[in-house]
């Protein structure tokens, strides 16, 4: 089986030709099928982009392949249903109930007159109960806090239903309890067969949540390993700017912080991909 997501020297470069800049550069990875993998770096690093070159929305350089099939070769609707993108935006616009809003993820496999079969209705009020939204279902998204409107964008890609799961901060503007409830329901879809990749700012939650840590750092992917190994005093220091020491414990892996380093911390980031 090939990976589900396999990228060879990677680039991105957003902006308009004449002052366009450089996002992503050299980035080589690859993710197997049903495997969670957490994304983490400082803001700015290009998580969000990654993410998005992942789901084929962003031109790129090098080499990106989902499912052994180049991304550029996949049309939009193919690829919808291969993989789903819970984006950073919490806010929807739109005055329609949740349950409609949900039911937009079946997009990439009704017909062309958008008619929802038993399926389908099937998918949306599994999405509902798996976002614990089955209650606010003929509510207004208008009238739902933020942190209720990322719930529903992330029920929305539920019901998408592919293979694989692309999260970009899934967890902002949520409680703590839904956090928590959020992770443990998306490392349970990559025990099923999906893959979930996260991009994630509490890096114990991301030890936690993925047995698999890529960090990013200026738009370079600096370290690839398990939380444990990834995440050193020297690490946190040259990526983050923190004093801190990671410590494991029988619950997981605990970061102790003491304080920041100061300014000049990307200068001391650059090279830095033996971490």
């Amino acid at each position: 089986m090939p990976p589900a997501f396999d990228a060879q020297d990677l680039g991105v470069r957003l902006g308009a030709r004449a002052d366009a800049r450089e996002v992503l550069a050299g980035v080589t990875f690859s993710v197997a099928a049903g495997e969670a993998v957490a994304l983490v770096g400082p803001n700015g690093a290009g998580k969000t982009t990654l993410l998005r070159a992942l789901a084929g929305l962003v031109p790129h350089t090098g080499s990106l392949r989902l499912d052994g099939w180049p991304v550029r070769r996949i049309d939009a609707r193919a690829r919808a249903r291969r993989v789903a993108l819970v984006r950073q935006q919490t806010a929807l616009g739109v005055d329609f109930t949740v349950r409609e809003v949900v039911a937009m993820g079946r997009a990439p496999h009704v017909d062309w007159a958008g008619r929802l079969g038993p399926a389908d209705r099937t998918a949306v009020d599994a999405a509902l109960v798996a976002t614990d939204l089955t209650g606010f279902a003929d509510r207004s998204v208008r009238r739902l806090s933020g942190g209720e409107q990322q719930r529903v964008n992330l029920a929305q890609a539920l019901a998408q239903d592919t293979p694989a799961l692309l999260l970009d901060e899934p967890t902002a503007h949520l409680d703590v309890r839904h956090q928590l409830d959020l992770l443990a329901r998306a490392r349970a879809l990559a025990d099923s067969g999906r893959t979930v990749v996260a991009a994630l700012h509490d890096l114990e939650r991301a030890a936690a949540f993925a047995g698999r840590v890529l960090v990013l750092d200026r738009g370079r992917l600096v370290a690839d390993g398990p939380p444990a190994a990834v995440f050193t005093e020297a690490l946190l220091g040259a990526v983050f700017g923190v004093r801190a020491v990671p410590e494991p414990t029988p619950a997981g892996l605990r970061i102790r912080y003491f304080g920041t380093l100061g300014e000049g911390i990307g200068e001391r980031a650059t090279g830095i991909g033996g971490y």
